[in-house]
């Protein structure tokens, strides 16, 4: 299974952060061999204070700007932020359990392996606006006729099958398509003659992994300039496409743009320019938005990029005693996000935005943003964690992918009311 795989090497999502460098002013304010006492006192505090209040080390950066057209959502008399909002009590749940979904993975069957299932009884509140709930009618008539696909990694196919799970409350949907590794599966609604993908991709751009004596090791060569092929190949049959990527990158990587090697992730090689991973994260991105954007043989009519998702290991990482035991949401001034986890969500709204203006001059295709960071940071109670019945990982908690049904579902809630602003358009494209 993905996970497996995706977590297996180091670094990851909760290693070093590369985004920001410390300036050592203790060596300057405290000169005459008092720099020492001083720099030990100060790290000796940090990881006390680390140890009892893990949330302080987790803050918000500066957001950048989303566009009007991107956040706002609503009638004249009535304007919301999809994306900036609250989780409040609601006991009414889930519309699925894992009884009524038959295409739920074990993986994220939480509550039959024992994990406490309070955390579906919290809705996620827009400020501005009511509470999103998904109704899976209305998602079917406005997709009806429609290819929907998600290109992601691991996350990405678990807002597919919570997708999944919402809509099979009105038709069971029919498997018509999977490759040998299950990651390229294909779901058909027959009444709505809707059909459902997940396109399995690490990066967006083509991508290989590198072999040492014919071994397959955890570093990739990544060309920053190209298209994921396999991706491409499927772009004609495709009307609304969901595009994410970003915790693959946090490994040993080697970049390429035209065939030439750039720079590395992670290497810290001679005469190779090391690369952080939001920039290379926001090259993918720019170059998958460019192809989406110009190639005029595509049916695309509606791209999403969702934003980065947060982890919640506490207390260690995926391989060293972490785990994500809470049970109820955190507030927004608790939230656990990492300052590299906001500044790729950050690049990734700079792109959206560059990549609208770009489409309004060739009409060809519209692109929103799934912002869904700050939501997510709040939810370190909804991951599987141990109870995710892993028989090659026992002992390791899953603190990545998220619990059906859960919080996750929030994201296809937003999906919705994003598709609610083109539901004319969609049907009316020839």
């Amino acid at each position: 299974m993905a996970m497996d795989k995706e977590s297996a090497a180091s670094p990851n999502l909760h290693g070093r952060n590369h985004i920001r460098k410390p300036t050592h002013v203790f060596t300057y304010v405290f000169p005459d061999g008092r720099t020492l006492a001083v720099m030990l006192t100060a790290v000796l505090f940090v990881l006390l204070l680390s140890t009892y209040h893990p949330e302080t080390f987790y803050h918000y950066p500066m957001r950048t700007h989303i566009s009007a057209q991107e956040a706002k959502i609503g009638h004249e008399d009535k304007v919301c932020n999809l994306f900036n909002g609250t989780w409040v009590r609601d006991f009414r749940g889930s519309i699925y359990t894992n009884v009524t979904c038959p295409t739920m993975p074990d993986s994220k069957n939480c509550g039959k392996y024992g994990k406490q299932m309070d955390y579906v009884n919290w809705k996620w509140v827009p400020h501005g606006c009511d509470m999103v709930r998904f109704e899976p009618q209305l998602f079917l008539n406005i997709v009806r006729g429609k290819t929907l696909a998600f290109a992601a990694d691991s996350i990405g196919r678990n807002q597919m099958e919570s997708l999944l799970c919402l809509l099979s409350q009105v038709e069971t949907p029919n498997k018509i398509y999977s490759d040998t590794k299950d990651k390229f599966v294909t779901w058909h609604f027959r009444s709505h003659n809707f059909t459902l993908m997940a396109l399995w991709t690490k990066f967006l751009v083509e991508a290989s992994e590198r072999e040492i004596n014919g071994t397959v090791i955890e570093m990739h060569d990544i060309h920053l300039d190209k298209l994921d092929a396999r991706l491409a190949a499927n772009l004609r049959k495709i009307n609304i496409l969901v595009i994410s990527s970003s915790r693959w990158f946090f490994r040993k990587n080697y970049l390429y743009e035209g065939g030439k090697l750039i720079g590395c992730i992670y290497c810290s090689e001679d005469n190779i320019t090391n690369f952080d991973v939001v920039t290379a994260i926001q090259r993918a991105l720019r170059t998958t938005l460019n192809n989406l954007t110009n190639y005029q043989e595509y049916e695309l009519q509606l791209t999403l990029v969702r934003t980065a998702t947060p982890a919640h290991f506490e207390n260690g990482f995926w391989n060293t005693g972490g785990y994500c035991n809470r049970t109820e949401p955190v507030r927004k001034g608790e939230a656990m996000t990492r300052t590299v986890e906001w500044a790729i969500r950050n690049a990734q709204v700079e792109e959206v935005n560059r990549a609208h203006k770009e489409s309004f001059h060739n009409g060809r295709m519209d692109i929103e943003i799934l912002d869904i960071t700050e939501a997510m940071a709040m939810r370190p109670d909804a991951h599987p964690g141990i109870h995710w019945d892993n028989k090659w990982m026992r002992g390791y908690s899953d603190c990545s992918h998220w619990c059906l049904p859960g919080p996750i579902d929030v994201w296809n809630e937003l999906l919705l009311s994003v598709l609610k602003k083109y539901g004319k358009d969609l049907h009316n494209h020839h």
